[in-house]
């Protein structure tokens, strides 16, 4: 396997991975006073414009990493509209 292929699949990994605590916690504690509203939408432009970026290079990690994360900020976005 290319080592570039390789460096770019763990990074991937790793940076939506560090995503998912925060998500887990909102899910299950249902507070979201301490999280931005506008952090989440920034987060869920850049990675779906990641994701676009991704699908123009056909690379797996950038566009798999990033449509997971996307889906893990809409749903934070969704969990702060609905707990506040």
């Amino acid at each position: 396997m290319d080592h570039v292929f390789t460096i770019g699949t763990i990074a991937a990994c790793l940076t939506t991975a560090a995503f998912v605590p925060q998500v887990i916690k909102a899910h299950t504690s249902k507070e979201t006073k301490d999280i931005s509203l506008a952090m989440c939408v920034l987060l869920a432009s850049g990675v779906m414009l990641w994701a676009i970026y991704g699908f123009f290079l056909h690379s797996l990690p950038i566009i798999g990493a990033n449509t997971t994360t996307l889906a893990l900020a809409l749903y934070l976005i969704y969990l702060k509209k609905k707990y506040g």
